[in-house]
């Protein structure tokens, strides 16, 4: 009978020993949290998105009350949150300059190639593992819609042409649809950079057109009428460099034969074919 109770005996001992050196531990060793970061949490979104380049908003927070951050870096957030978590701290806005997701592409249904008639699951990151999805272009936009289904927001939505069309007035510049393309065609740019580049084929002339339309031939001309350093080919794809002093202009695209290089003004971020079939 004695022996039966040894064991628990033994247990119990153990457990109050235990629970008295984390009793001791949690009295001397607390760290107290500052009050300010459950607080500067509260008024942010809650969406742990990553935009902020935090793993999510309570991270964020304690890295904002350590002054390591500004509250501006929150995308997410709006302009009155964000003065309120600058006003709460003490500390400057500091609000960026508002970045949306932009996509590397404009070859859809009428400008792209098919090869095969994929059916499969529908998703750009199956179909890409299996066979591409049958779009003769490799470096291509899918058009599975993983984008618009990963996007927090709604600011994704596929348009009459079999791309997806950001809403700028929606999108939070968080890096869903960066992570949910499987071609790694989504890219987060600045509102402001409105000369931009819609193709990821690394092809030129004819090996490319005869993929899709809208590629770039890799003709050079927007290098030549763009200022001087502002975009150079690399990989028969022009390179945009913003910070070569070079201003931006629309005269760079007047030459392009196949418009795979745009300037993008705010309204053309909105797919006006598709309201209109909508408001037929």
């Amino acid at each position: 009978m004695n022996t039966l109770l040894i064991a628990p005996a033994i247990m119990v001992g153990i457990g109050l020993f235990f629970g008295t050196v984390l009793a001791i531990a949690q009295r001397f060793l607390k760290v107290d949290e500052d009050p300010r970061i459950e607080a500067t949490n509260e008024l942010l979104p809650g969406t742990n998105c990553g935009a902020c380049g935090q793993p999510g908003c309570l991270p964020f927070a304690e890295k904002l009350v350590a002054g390591e951050v500004e509250p501006g870096q929150c995308t997410v957030s709006t302009d009155e949150a964000i003065e309120q978590i600058a006003e709460f701290l003490e500390v400057d806005a500091d609000r960026a300059e508002k970045l949306v997701a932009r996509l590397r592409c404009n070859g859809g249904h009428l400008q792209a190639s098919q090869i095969a008639e994929y059916r499969g699951f529908e998703g750009c990151r199956a179909a890409a593992v299996v066979s591409g999805g049958g779009k003769g272009c490799a470096w291509g936009c899918l058009g599975l819609a993983d984008c618009e289904a990963a996007c927090t927001f709604d600011a994704i939505h596929m348009n009459s042409n079999g791309l997806p069309q950001v809403d700028i007035d929606k999108c939070r510049a968080c890096p869903d649809c960066v992570a949910a393309c499987p071609r790694d065609l989504f890219e987060l740019v600045p509102l402001s950079q409105n000369l931009y580049v819609q193709c990821n084929i690394p092809l030129a002339g004819e090996a490319a057109t005869q993929l899709c339309k809208a590629a770039c031939d890799a003709c050079g001309k927007c290098a030549a009428d763009a200022a001087p350093g502002l975009i150079t080919m690399r990989d028969n794809l022009p390179i945009i460099d913003y910070s070569s002093g070079g201003e931006a202009r629309p005269d760079a695209i007047f030459r392009c034969p196949t418009r795979s290089i745009v300037w993008l003004e705010r309204e053309q971020f909105q797919d006006q074919e598709s309201r209109k079939a909508g408001a037929v």
